[in-house]
């Protein structure tokens, strides 16, 4: 699965999707949820919440192992994806489309984030 060209990376294998009225949305990316394998459990940050850019906001337990979740950007988390709360393994099926995790009132500058071809090269993909 290719990485959307639209979107941002982080180093932490988080995808940002910024919208024109200033909220992201953020998920993992394919690479990330291959490598956990299949998710069963995950914890987001809550509605109001304000997250870190670079800074743990959750985890995703999968059958493997218990991973942090990052946030991408500095801002207040607007909306969960309960979805995924609700069936983890849309992590793994629909990585960039319905398994996307939690929305954001971005803060500040992304300047940290790659593009689709930085990170696939960062990944070796």
């Amino acid at each position: 699965m290719s990485n959307p060209e639209q979107l941002r990376y982080s180093k932490e294998h988080e995808w940002l999707a910024t919208a024109d009225d200033g909220l992201a949305t953020v998920g993992i990316t394919a690479h990330a949820a291959n490598a956990l394998g299949d998710v069963v459990f995950v914890q987001l940050p809550e509605p109001g919440d304000t997250v870190s850019a670079g800074e743990p906001c959750g985890e995703l337990e999968s059958t493997k192992s218990v991973s942090d979740l990052y946030s991408p950007v500095s801002g207040e988390i607007t909306e969960v994806n309960q979805n995924v709360v609700d069936d983890p393994a849309l992590v793994n099926s629909s990585p960039f489309e319905a398994g996307w995790l939690f929305k954001v009132r971005v803060e500040g500058e992304q300047e940290n984030l790659l593009t689709a071809d930085e990170y696939t090269a960062f990944t070796g993909e």
